[in-house]
């Protein structure tokens, strides 16, 4: 039997992993393979979306608990690991001028402070791809941003020896991707199939307010349509940050899986080829023993970076 392969998914908040590369993490779970995912914070900021628990009393007497158990729910129904890095939500600022962020959250931690966090969950579960937000967050919250960021440092310093010497036995994953699940084409199709079909579209107001909107690129689409149902479980059991009567449950499964059956990715790192139409994000590396061997090689410097198009936040 083959030894599985390994992705890390890093996101800032629970609830961002069940929105952004689910069904793709359903796929290679089914498959085989192990995932992990790990919310950096603990969502503790975050405001209450569902009207239906606005005022509900285990809510508002402890919403970092009631988000810890959502987050448990979810890690079930995908059934992936988890790990919880331990830094403090730093909300979504509002206002003009927008005014400072919380002392001590997430955001303002040290770089050297984050990174070692990560680096010790790379080192520990020696993932072959990790995935993670571009440098614009997929949107601007700061903890978005900070999420790329340390994402970057992490994956870069897990296979020095000499970055954080006691964080572990040095692990140089080989891929690093971006999500980038929320396209304007995605959704753009999505409002026209639905307008055609006589149906209500929830993006009619997205399509004005994105209307300039340029679409990064996209290299990667994991044939994922068959675990759209496990990735809206999944959203589900965010119970406090999911409207059940929202966008994100307009579009009935059969037009999304018509329509978009993928989830998709912009390749941002690489030790081997990114081939033109690639499909899976472990695409080059082999099987899990393969894909070691061609770690060991990278954290020995007998192989390079051959693919490069990350940008700094």
């Amino acid at each position: 039997m083959s030894r599985p392969l390994r992705l890390l998914a890093v996101h800032a908040h629970p609830d961002d992993e069940s929105s952004k590369g689910a069904a793709s993490m359903a796929f290679y779970v089914a498959r085989g393979e192990r995932v992990r995912v790990v919310s950096c914070t603990g969502g503790e900021r975050g405001d209450v979306l569902n009207p239906r628990l606005v005022d509900d009393p285990d809510v508002l007497r402890d919403l970092p608990a009631f988000r810890r158990r959502e987050m448990a729910r979810a890690q079930e129904i995908l059934g992936i690991e988890h790990t919880w890095l331990g830094f403090v939500d730093s909300g979504l600022p509002e206002g003009d001028p927008l005014p400072p962020l919380p002392d001590g959250c997430f955001a303002l931690e040290p770089l050297d402070v984050t990174t070692e966090a990560l680096v010790r969950v790379i080192r520990e579960f020696r993932p072959h791809v990790v995935t993670t937000y571009d440098e614009n967050g997929g949107y601007p919250h700061p903890d978005h941003i900070m999420c790329h960021v340390v994402s970057l440092a992490a994956f870069r310093a897990a296979g020095d020896p000499e970055a954080f010497p006691h964080a572990g036995e040095p692990w140089q994953p080989l891929k690093l991707y971006y999500n980038q699940t929320l396209s304007a084409a995605r959704v753009r199709a999505f409002h026209e199939e639905l307008t055609d079909r006589g149906l209500e579209s929830p993006f009619a107001s997205w399509m004005e307010r994105w209307k300039d909107r340029v679409d990064r690129t996209t290299t990667t689409r994991v044939p994922a349509g068959e675990y759209f149902e496990t990735r809206n479980r999944a959203l589900l059991a965010h119970a406090t940050q999911i409207d059940p009567d929202g966008a994100w449950f307009g579009i009935p499964l059969e037009v999304e899986r018509d329509v978009w059956p993928t989830e998709d990715f912009e390749a941002a790192c690489s030790y081997v080829p990114i081939v033109e139409g690639e499909n899976d994000l472990f695409g080059g590396l082999g099987d899990g023993q393969q894909a070691d061997a061609l770690a060991a090689r990278a954290l020995a410097g007998e192989l390079d970076i051959v693919y490069d198009e990350i940008k700094e936040a």
